[in-house]
């Protein structure tokens, strides 16, 4: 992925290095930034907010790792949020990538891991 890649919604493969191709969602609307994982029991995967710096949990029902990504898609920082808190943004962050809590350290995603998108688009 380069600077200036214009995400659409849609699915796509996540790779973190050393870790399996992993499956992927992309909220890139305004719309289905806005709904995230809000209602949904868990995910398979990861979901990619795009043009995003900073999320929350609140109204879900599941703990998320939170993995904040700079436009070279290079891990920012990461967190792990229960349902119910406001996540910090993160200056530097163009792109947020959300999976179920404990996900982030078992794919290997830690600061400084530059990942790589494959979309469908």
């Amino acid at each position: 992925m380069r600077r200036g890649h214009q995400w659409q919604d849609g699915s796509g493969v996540l790779w973190v290095p050393g870790s399996e191709a992993l499956s992927l969602e992309i909220a890139a609307s305004r719309d289905t930034r806005r709904r995230g994982l809000l209602g949904r029991p868990g995910i398979d995967g990861a979901l990619l907010i795009t043009r995003c710096s900073g999320v929350h949990t609140f109204q879900m029902q599941f703990t998320i790792d939170v993995a904040y990504l700079d436009g070279d898609l290079r891990v920012v920082d990461v967190h792990t949020l229960k349902p119910g808190r406001l996540g910090r943004p993160r200056l530097r962050a163009r792109h947020v990538l959300e999976a179920e809590g404990g996900a982030m350290a078992a794919w290997g995603v830690s600061k400084g891991v530059r990942l790589r998108v494959d979309s469908s688009d």
